[in-house]
């Protein structure tokens, strides 16, 4: 079972907005040196050597069940490889700000895998009428995409983010199905080394990473990806999921938008308009509604089995 969120929890998930958060000003910036997957292969290479760091230090035991490797392979996959390469790939032409906005959407999509995952995280009154108002805002940020009001670059840009919210989604309910009983360090540790091991053959294969020109802003952009988005962000990910559960782990969307648009004012100068604060404050208020203690009563969710004895 989840325990209710502790001050502590809710101190981690604040840190995890932020390092989150600022991530896509910090893709901004490197994309304009970095290929994608260069700039992913980096990040994750750094990424993985602090947390195999930690993991040393601590002395923390490896799983000895070889389907425990499997799931991790697949949590690699599902949460690093996919939304990573998603997302920078869009910052090509998609601001900043948009991307933490789209990817604040990740809620949205959680509460209902969930639902169908977790007999503890059900759909209920208040989770379906914010999945309604949230994705009404999702609409409302790729609007001028689906009336021809911008450039197919960027809408195939915010498509994009769109699949990395969805596989985001599915990371963090396939990741508490499958992590039960490991250490944090454990999961985050594995999950970035193996994404970083097929980037890297990506990269090796389709670009040139060892040709790279490297300037401050390239070499700021992958650090800060790496040791924050890539290494310490996975440590508090997974202990959060661990303690109080996917849906609210997922409230770290609430705090992806504030520290991205604001990231992306201050270093980009970026542009926000009125269909960009409605639409934020559409997913605000749909994931409010996700998370509000009024309307609990369950529509839908599995049920918990319950062993019989004879």
């Amino acid at each position: 079972m989840i325990a209710r969120p502790t001050r502590s929890d809710w101190l981690l998930l604040l840190a995890l907005g932020f390092m989150w958060g600022t991530s896509y000003v910090f893709i901004k910036l490197g994309v304009q040196t970095l290929e994608t997957f260069t700039l992913i292969a980096f990040r994750l290479g750094i990424g993985f050597l602090v947390l195999a760091t930690v993991v040393a230090i601590a002395r923390e035991p490896l799983p000895r069940n070889p389907r425990t490797y499997v799931h991790l392979v697949v949590m690699a996959v599902i949460n690093i490889v996919i939304p990573f390469t998603l997302i920078t790939f869009a910052e090509q032409s998609v601001e900043s700000a948009l991307a933490a906005i789209l990817n604040g959407a990740v809620p949205l999509v959680v509460i209902v895998l969930a639902a169908l995952v977790f007999h503890d995280e059900p759909i209920t009154v208040n989770r379906l009428i914010g999945l309604v108002v949230g994705y009404a805002g999702v609409i409302v940020l790729v609007s001028r995409g689906l009336t021809g009001g911008t450039d197919e670059a960027a809408f195939i840009g915010e498509l994009a983010l769109l699949g990395s919210t969805v596989a985001y989604g599915v990371g963090a309910v396939y990741s508490r199905h499958t992590i039960r009983g490991l250490r944090p360090m454990i999961p985050a540790v594995f999950q970035v080394g193996i994404a970083f091991l097929m980037v890297a053959a990506l990269a090796l294969t389709l670009e040139n990473p060892l040709g790279v020109a490297w300037n401050l802003d390239a070499a700021v952009s992958v650090l800060w990806l790496g040791v924050l988005g890539s290494g310490l962000a996975y440590l508090v990910n997974f202990r959060l999921l661990s303690r109080i559960g996917a849906t609210r782990t997922s409230l770290v969307a609430y705090l992806l938008p504030v520290f991205g648009i604001t990231a992306g004012v201050l270093m980009f100068n970026e542009q926000i308009d009125a269909r960009v604060l409605l639409g934020t404050a559409l997913v605000f208020g749909g994931v409010a509604l996700v998370n509000s203690r009024r309307g609990e009563r369950r529509l839908f969710g599995r049920r918990e089995t319950t062993a019989t004895t004879n």
